[in-house]
């Protein structure tokens, strides 16, 4: 039997999902989570095989759970199953060790084969999103910049960013700057708003 985790934040998804995946005589539900915070410990108890993470969650998103997920069980296959299809989210995700990168709207049997495919050691990718994270390159940002504009995508003044991020104003303007000069953006708010259509927040 392979044993899965499922963790997506949408509690009707996950059902679905689990009740789905139960159909299946070789694949079993172990445990099923609602917020990026509790993937870790889920797997810990549970000893999955594969765990299959929604990107965005509640609470760790689910690309730095499977960092976190990677590093405390790199034995448990990661596949990351997202509605958002974004090079940059493809590009981290596997960074961070997924081995898997599905989008939700998959046909259902495409998911299953994925989750046999990476519990077999395989890599499984979507195709066209793979192209097109090849077409469009890696994120351009450095992380102090990601954390930067993550914290000045809702409007905070750099008072605020600077505060949330512990960097001194100075600093937090020269790399707001720059991720503005990186995307060709007009200002902060189309950078943010660039960088999320890419997955690169």
């Amino acid at each position: 039997m392979i044993r899965v985790l499922l963790a997506d934040d949408q509690a009707l998804v996950r059902g679905a999902l689990a009740a789905m995946l139960d159909l299946e005589p070789d694949i079993e539900v172990v445990a099923d989570v609602g917020d990026g915070d509790e993937v870790v410990e889920a797997a810990r108890r549970a000893s999955p095989d594969v765990a299959l993470l929604d990107v965005q969650m509640p609470g760790t998103d689910g690309l730095t759970a499977a960092q976190r997920l990677h590093a405390a069980l790199p034995t448990c296959r990661i596949v990351m199953c997202t509605t958002f299809g974004r090079p940059g989210y493809f590009a981290r995700a596997m960074a961070a060790g997924a081995a898997g990168f599905v989008v939700k709207d998959s046909p259902p049997e495409q998911l299953v084969e994925a989750i046999r495919r990476v519990h077999a050691g395989l890599r499984v990718v979507d195709p066209g999103l793979a192209a097109e994270s090849l077409a469009r390159g890696v994120s351009p940002f450095t992380e102090r910049e990601r954390d930067v504009l993550r914290a000045a995508r809702d409007g905070a003044n750099v008072a605020d960013i600077a505060r949330a991020v512990n960097l001194s104003g100075g600093t937090v303007r020269n790399h707001l700057s720059s991720v503005i000069g990186k995307t060709g953006a007009a200002n902060r708010a189309e950078a943010a708003r660039i960088a999320e259509e890419n997955g690169w927040l």
